[in-house]
Parts: structure tokens; C-alpha cells; sequence
């Protein structure tokens, strides 16, 4: 039996297959001490290091799947040499765990981390159409107009943001609901339309509420568990 060396490294829980993509394209991945090219098939025997580690398939263990308030000033990524502020080591979580896509360094609130990389791939696919909810304050005061340019959609990187869910919260502050997750999109359609984020906090995906204090994590219930993947049971993976 063969497996992609993404599919494989996001099964043993080493990371996602969009981080293993990531780590083969930059030659930091080996198969019996060869660098595989994208969509190397690994066989059973080989042998799979990552940065000279050594990767093995163990017994499937339990997976784990973490609810966190992610404070501003933490950054979302696995690699934990280049980064003082990295989300691992902020957690210090006692197995091998991968965040499920991204916050900005500026942002805060709700982000998944979890060893199980199938789920991570169904849920990042734009789309799937789930969706992320955010309350955001800026930097001079919203009127109707700003609400309807933002809830039809605004250009940004060479595209028009699908239309979404705004809602005024206060002179300055709204609530919006994504389902797409183009780079900085908040960020971008504000400053499109002349505005800057002052703040901009996450507080659900699909779901899950956001519900720890910032800087905390907690497990997922085993009802939420249940309903998210009932949610994305139907879910396009990124890879097959």
C-alpha cells in the first residue's frame, strides 16, 4: 500500500498536508534519504525524516482537538525556530499538535489546533462554505453605506469578496460572517474602503463559540466534536 508523503505526514500527526507540501517543497523532507518531488508516494518500509527526524507510523492514537483564544501577538505556525511568539510554544501542549489555518499576528480569538490532519484539510477548503464569524472595531466611524460595500463584496487581490453577513455593532464596531478566507481579508476589504482595523477578534467557526479566556485553550466536547463533523462529512479535501 503507497500513500502521499503529505497525506502520510498529516496522518501520523506530524503536521497538515498543506505544511508537508510546504516542507517537501523546501527539500526539508526525505524518503530513504532522498528528497521526494511533490506527490511522492511513501510505500510500506520506507523510511520518512523531516529536517533529519525520523517519522514512523505508530498505532493510531487518540486524536486531539483544542478550542484556543489565541492573544495578539502570537503567531500561527508550526515553525518554531524562526518565530519567538509561536503558537507551540505558547501552548506547550505535552503532544505534537498543528493549527487549523490562520489568525495574524494582530488578531486574536478563536483558532483549532489538533493532530488530525484530515480534518484540518476539509475544513480550510474555501469551498466548503464554513463559516467564521468576527467582530471588528476600526479606526472612524460606519454607516449603512460601508455595511452593504462589505456585505456585497469589495476587490481585493485581484478578486471580489463573496458577499457575506455585516452587522453594525457600534459607531466603529461590526460584527462579520466569512466563508472564504483570502489573506487578511477583513483587513484588506476595510482598507479598501478606507477604513483601518483597530481590533479584530474571532469568535466562532462553523459551530464553536468561542467561549475561553485570551490565552487559554480547552478540549472540544464530544457534542461539538459530533456536530462539526457532521458538518463537513460531505466536505472537499484540498488533496486526494
Amino acid at each position: 500500500m503507497t500513500i502521499r508523503i503529505n497525506k502520510y505526514l498529516s496522518e501520523v500527526g506530524y503536521c497538515s498536508r498543506r505544511e508537508a507540501d510546504r516542507l517537501v517543497e523546501e527539500g526539508k523532507v526525505t524518503i530513504n534519504g532522498e528528497i521526494p518531488a511533490m506527490g511522492t508516494k511513501v510505500e510500506e518500509g520506507d523510511q520518512v525524516e523531516v529536517k533529519g527526524q525520523k517519522i514512523e507510523k505508530s498505532k493510531k492514537s487518540k486524536n486531539t482537538y483544542l478550542i484556543f483564544n489565541k492573544p495578539v501577538g502570537i503567531v500561527c505556525t508550526t515553525d518554531r525556530r524562526g518565530e519567538p511568539n509561536n503558537i507551540i510554544d505558547f501552548i506547550k501542549y505535552p503532544i505534537r499538535i498543528f493549527p487549523v489555518g490562520r489568525l495574524d499576528k494582530l488578531s486574536e480569538g478563536l483558532i483549532f489546533l489538533t493532530n488530525d490532519g484530515d480534518i484540518v484539510n476539509k475544513i480550510l477548503r474555501a469551498r466548503n462554505n464554513h463559516e467564521k464569524e468576527y467582530i471588528v472595531s476600526v479606526n472612524r466611524p460606519i454607516n449603512r453605506d460601508f455595511i452593504q460595500r462589505m456585505s456585497n463584496g469589495v476587490e481585493i487581490l485581484n478578486t471580489i469578496t463573496r458577499s457575506c453577513f455585516v452587522k453594525q455593532l457600534g459607531p466603529k464596531k461590526f460584527k462579520i460572517i466569512l466563508t472564504q478566507g483570502l489573506n487578511r481579508q477583513i483587513r484588506r476589504m476595510c482598507m479598501s474602503l478606507g477604513y483601518r482595523v483597530k481590533s479584530l477578534k474571532r469568535v466562532r467557526i462553523m459551530n464553536i463559540k468561542l467561549d475561553v479566556p485570551i490565552g487559554k485553550y480547552r478540549e472540544f466536547t464530544q457534542e461539538e466534536l459530533l456536530e462539526l463533523n457532521g458538518l463537513i462529512q460531505n466536505s472537499f479535501k484540498i488533496f486526494e
